[in-house]
């Protein structure tokens, strides 16, 4: 039998928005026809302007934040320097997550099933009181990209990597991230805890090596690598509650082609889940899993993804 889905009140939403007005409505849209939206508190990060040339966008952005309706409560917080994504993602995560103790958090250019929040809060109260689950993931690889064998049984898979394109956490497991990494160089000479955390993509290491030598800074990286240290596990779903808009070259730290081959056109509508009970690695899917980070395939995707999401410090 399922456990109670549930527990005491719904998670707060947690978004973090820059520059991109077409983005963020696209973003708010779909959010508003989630089911629970009207149930749901919202806070709105708006950070502030890298120079005077981000002014009239920003601008457009906290003009249509100050319209918005349809959900339990909106609050908005305006940043009056740049924060950048890393910095204000953690800072906004940590302020949100000390008072209600779970979030769930997007950026503005996710588009997200009317079943989003559902699929996210029951996974936040399912997996609540299992220690080894640190992240709940709403998105998932096209299975075009990362095929799902037809005998599996359950709606969500583990992995040891956590995903930044729509997630969740409980403030217990976010405590554990040392932001600082202050045993890098530990790790970095020792190359089995190197291949332990490579486990959850080719990529890992070597991002997190270029986060601490100053040339990306991003939380997400640190964020994987505190689930590898605690030797945790992250929830994603089969089929995708997720689809990132945010690929087509106009974000201000992504220039690139757009990338189509991640896109989820067709995105989760289901709205009972069928969780599963034990959270161990199933080893067809983790094979798969592996492959769409394998450093043949893509390093050329990384290259061209890293200052979209990770972007360089300044």
């Amino acid at each position: 039998m399922q456990k109670e889905y549930f527990k005491s009140t719904l998670s707060p939403l947690v978004l973090f928005v820059y520059n991109r007005p077409w983005h963020t409505h696209q973003t708010i849209k779909h959010l508003q026809a989630n089911y629970l939206a009207d149930q749901t508190n919202l806070f709105i990060y708006s950070d502030g302007p890298k120079d005077v040339q981000d002014n009239s966008k920003i601008k457009e952005v906290r003009n249509y934040l100050n319209t918005i309706t349809g959900f339990r409560k909106v609050t908005l917080i305006k940043r009056e320097k740049n924060w950048g994504l890393a910095e204000s993602i953690i800072n906004g995560t940590t302020e949100i997550i000390d008072r209600y103790h779970k979030v769930i958090v997007l950026e503005d250019d996710l588009i997200t099933s009317p079943n989003f929040l559902d699929y996210m809060n029951k996974a936040l109260g399912y997996y609540q009181d299992n220690q080894r689950i640190y992240s709940i993931s709403g998105y998932n690889h096209p299975t075009n990209l990362m095929p799902i064998p037809n005998d599996y049984q359950s709606d969500v898979y583990f992995t040891p990597r956590a995903s930044s394109w729509g997630w969740a956490t409980w403030r217990d497991r976010w405590e554990k991230a040392d932001w600082s990494i202050s045993d890098f160089d530990r790790f970095l000479s020792n190359k089995q805890q190197q291949k332990q955390f490579n486990q959850g993509g080719d990529d890992l290491t070597r991002m997190l090596a270029l986060q601490m030598e100053g040339k990306i800074d991003s939380w997400a990286i640190r964020w994987c690598y505190t689930h590898y240290k605690n030797q945790a596990l992250a929830v994603w779903p089969v089929k995708s509650y997720i689809n990132n808009i945010g690929l087509d070259g106009t974000g201000s730290h992504y220039k690139g082609k757009e990338v189509r081959k991640y896109r989820n056109i067709d995105l989760n509508q289901t709205k009972e889940v069928n969780f599963a009970n034990k959270a161990i690695i199933d080893d067809e899917i983790i094979k798969n899993f592996h492959k769409v980070y394998r450093h043949k395939t893509s390093t050329r995707f990384i290259k061209r993804l890293k200052n979209y999401i990770f972007p360089k410090v300044k």
